[in-house]
């Protein structure tokens, strides 16, 4: 498969879950690895979040990053970089982004990475990290995400964007409780 179609089949790839693979946390360590050897001083920390990162949960197979810089404008000057060290992203879906760049890295027309450039310390980073913290701590919250995200994929498969949204619910409640050191 050429590139250019391999790219086409990545960004238009459907919505799928996997069981949990216990390669997920050694595949962000070597992300996280050459993230920092690439770009040294650039980002004040680097997390594995989403559900990738919830040990025992189903999830689509693409580890999410979290990389905190020190502000959005060192983001953007950040991107052209990135996509020169085997990512991709779109103008126009970042333009939509008020507190965060997103990208991504693909191969043979799946993605395998998306990268999140938030500000560190800042509320996405904050927030992007308690809701996975709050999964890991907490079994019976996981299941019930997975079972949540079981149900959106069966209505959504073919559109990332919904799914995405149909999540954002519970997503915000778990906060919320969290913030009030109330369980959901």
């Amino acid at each position: 498969m050429n590139d250019e179609k391999s790219l086409h089949n990545a960004i238009y790839e459907g919505v799928a879950l996997s069981p949990y693979d216990p390669k997920w946390p050694s595949m962000f360590e070597v992300e996280r690895s050459r993230l920092f050897s690439l770009f040294p001083d650039q980002f004040a920390a680097i997390e594995h979040f989403g559900s990738t990162a919830v040990p025992g949960l189903s999830a689509k197979p693409i580890i999410d990053i979290l990389a905190g810089v020190e502000s959005m404008s060192q983001a953007d000057s950040l991107i052209k970089p990135l996509c020169r060290s085997k990512f991709t992203t779109s103008a126009e879906f970042n333009a939509t982004l008020q507190d965060r760049r997103w990208l991504m890295r693909w191969a043979d027309g799946h993605r395998t990475h998306h990268l999140h450039l938030v500000v560190h310390g800042g509320s996405q980073w904050q927030r992007r990290l308690a809701f996975r913290d709050a999964l890991r701590s907490n079994e019976e919250l996981a299941k019930r995400y997975e079972q949540l995200k079981k149900r959106l994929v069966a209505e959504f498969s073919s559109n990332r964007e919904a799914y995405t949204e149909a999540k954002a619910e519970f997503v915000r409640e778990v906060l919320e409780c969290n913030e009030h050191n109330q369980s959901l």
